[in-house]
């Protein structure tokens, strides 16, 4: 007998039915039904027949037809929401879609896989699956250590030993021995009482990564989760049923506690869960729509699931790979912004740089040359101020190797930590299956990774800071010779005037985002937890960081790309001619005012997806490839293009150049 899930008003009913004839209004008026019957006060309404309504798919939230069969319409077991008129303008109206839903419309099963084993997990790697581009499968050895780990916990449950949080409560009751036929309860009871997060629910491609760090380091073998159970959840994974994780509640020791809590929670079938099927349900409804059944918790599964610095991780994750994006294509943003403003190579010397050779300056002037005026590149509009008085530029346009070096350097410096931390045990009790014992420690601190985190923060926000003031050169025709607000018909038309005010706004906001969360602490279980890293927003608040830096960045190229439209016929040199053509595709010339937020998005959506950079990449290795000696001091492991950009790209052929 076909079966559907319906969401009205914030519950999910499920409804047979018996004859796939009847009608999409019917399943309607059936949910409704079933909704009214269940409340007291018959949920506000009369009867079914004073209720008018909407139907819609959660997949995509396509509208139905309620004259369509729903043999044609719907196919079984499928996920729908009722709309009743009013209630999407009530402010209890809770929608079944995670913000964004558009994004997650065309989502396709993946058909590849990664390898799990613990030990080899890149943040490269991370995003991709948080992107939903890989299913999970563990390695053989993997799955040995798995089993191991786990006969070390029956060992000790079958000889009744006293071991913290496997046969003792947790924080300040961990001297209560719990008793044997309780063990089971006491790994649900943590995993409910625990799950005590606030705020917005993760996205689904944060929610995935999280869930895919947590498998990774269960597969090191450290954690005594049972193989069964670990299968388990990698199924759920790989089905892309992910549970409702508020991202406030964790202070980042013992552990990503509260977030990890949630996670565990819809995984044994208890709270929200999303999929792409079902938007977000009752978790129970979504794993039995895709064949799945709840984990049923053995003893120590609990806390091997919750404890641990994954919240911080992945979110870690997403910004050192969204860092890495900005800080190269901010080096080809303020280069046209140079070329705009008609500044000189001169301070890009390769001898100026080898007297100071930190890796990143070295890397960042490097890129200046390749991108400017020289006997690869000629520009014009170099050529026509070759012979101006000018003897030295702004610190803005001068010193960008030195100010965006250092951001480059942090970047590498913060991904080493992020990287060790992806691939580390970090539960308590570690279960040692090679000496049969567990051991307490304090692996789950997140220290490491808070102080990385709002060290990206304070690194990454320098380049909003720098571009923001580029862009006030870009404005202010006393700096740059251009139209005031890169304008015509100024005063009539403002131009770039309130764009200019916006990065102005992100830049302040940053100075405040920058405050590191990781000098706080508070004292929390009964003083047993008395030092914590606060890691949990040091995450997210580098995350918003970097957003600002990226959108400050739009701004800037959109202004550098509206200024090149004011020296024209004049052109720059080819690789920013190419990033020129590559805004223009998207957003047209600045003629008269319109409404600018679309264009910064449309730019921002250009930086987010690294195309500036994809278009820029080919030139810029070329001139490597016929300059090594001088870009030799940098290091291959920190700048290589294997580890910039995974994506193989065509480098252009000489005549091309």
């Amino acid at each position: 007998m076909p079966r559907y899930t319906v969401h009205v008003r914030g519950e999910w009913l499920a409804v047979p039915c018996q004859d796939t004839q009847l009608t999409v209004g019917w399943l309607g008026r059936e949910a409704v039904r079933r909704y009214i019957k269940n409340k007291p006060d018959n949920g506000g309404f009369g009867s079914v027949d004073d209720v008018y309504f909407l139907v819609r798919r959660c997949k995509g939230l396509g509208l139905l037809d309620n004259g369509d069969r729903l043999e044609v319409a719907l196919e079984d077991n499928e996920f729908v929401e009722v709309v009743i008129e009013g209630d999407a303008m009530s402010p209890d109206f809770i929608p079944s879609q995670p913000e964004g839903v558009y994004l997650y419309s065309k989502y396709r099963e993946p058909e590849k896989y990664i390898d799990l084993d613990g030990d080899s997990l890149t943040t490269e790697d991370l995003v991709n699956l948080g992107k939903g581009h890989y299913k999970i499968k563990l390695t053989p050895t993997a799955e040995k250590r798995v089993q191991k780990s786990r006969e070390v916990i029956d060992s000790i449950i079958k000889e009744k030993t006293v071991v913290y949080g496997i046969t003792t409560g947790f924080g300040k009751f961990a001297r209560t021995v719990i008793p044997i036929n309780k063990l089971q309860e006491l790994q649900v009871n943590l995993v409910r009482s625990h799950s005590s997060g606030v705020g917005k629910p993760l996205i689904p491609e944060r929610c995935r990564m999280l869930l895919a760090l947590r498998i990774n380091v269960l597969a090191k073998g450290y954690s005594g989760i049972s193989l069964e159970t670990l299968k388990q959840v990698i199924e759920m994974f790989n089905a892309s049923c992910l549970p409702y994780v508020p991202e406030k509640g964790t202070v980042g020791a013992s552990g990503d506690l509260a977030p990890l809590s949630h996670l565990a929670l819809g995984l044994i079938g208890e709270g929200k869960m999303w999929s792409p099927k079902s938007g977000w349900a009752d978790a129970k409804y979504v794993l039995e729509a895709h064949g799945l059944k709840p984990v049923i918790l053995k003893p120590k599964e609990g806390l091997a699931l919750i404890n641990g610095t994954q919240m911080i991780t992945s979110l870690g994750c997403e910004a050192v790979e969204r860092a890495s994006a900005i800080a190269r294509q901010a080096d080809i943003v303020a280069a046209l912004t140079l070329e705009v403003l008609k500044g000189t190579t001169k301070a890009f010397d390769t001898d100026i740089h080898a007297l100071r050779p930190h890796r990143g300056q070295i890397e960042v002037a490097f890129r200046f040359r390749s991108l400017l005026d020289s006997d690869h590149h000629p520009s014009e509009i170099a050529e026509s101020h070759r012979f101006c008085d000018r003897v030295q530029d702004a610190y803005t346009l001068r010193c960008c190797p030195q100010v965006h070096g250092v951001v480059n350097d942090t970047i590498a410096f913060v991904k080493n930590i992020i990287t060790i931390e992806l691939n580390s045990a970090t539960d308590n009790p570690m279960v040692f299956a090679n000496r049969g014992e567990t051991i307490s420690g304090g692996n789950f601190h997140g220290e490491y990774p808070a102080k990385a985190l709002d060290y990206l923060a304070i690194g990454i926000h320098e380049l909003a800071a720098i571009s923001e003031r580029r862009i006030e050169r870009l404005c202010n025709p006393s700096l740059s010779e251009l139209p005031a607000f890169l304008v015509a018909e100024g005063g009539l038309n403002s131009g770039f005037m309130i764009a200019h005010c916006t990065a102005a706004a992100l830049v302040s906001e940053n100075k405040a985002l920058c405050h590191p969360s990781s000098v706080d602490s508070l004292s929390t279980s009964a003083a047993t937890e008395d030092h914590v890293s606060m890691g949990g927003w040091a995450a997210r608040k580098a995350l918003r960081v970097i957003e600002h830096v990226e959108q400050v960045l739009a701004i800037e190229l959109l202004a550098a790309c509206q200024g090149i439209e004011f020296l024209r016929p004049l052109k720059t040199t080819t690789p920013l001619e190419k990033v020129y053509d590559l805004v223009r595709s998207v957003v047209r010339p600045w003629i008269k005012d319109r409404f600018m937020a679309p264009d910064i998005e449309a730019v921002h959506r250009l930086l987010l997806e690294q195309k500036v950079w994809e278009v820029a990449a080919p030139y810029i290795e070329k001139y490597r490839m016929e300059h090594i000696p001088e870009s030799r001091p940098l290091s291959p492991t920190a700048f290589s293009l294997k580890f910039l950009h995974k994506k193989s790209t065509k480098i252009p052929e000489t005549e091309d150049l």
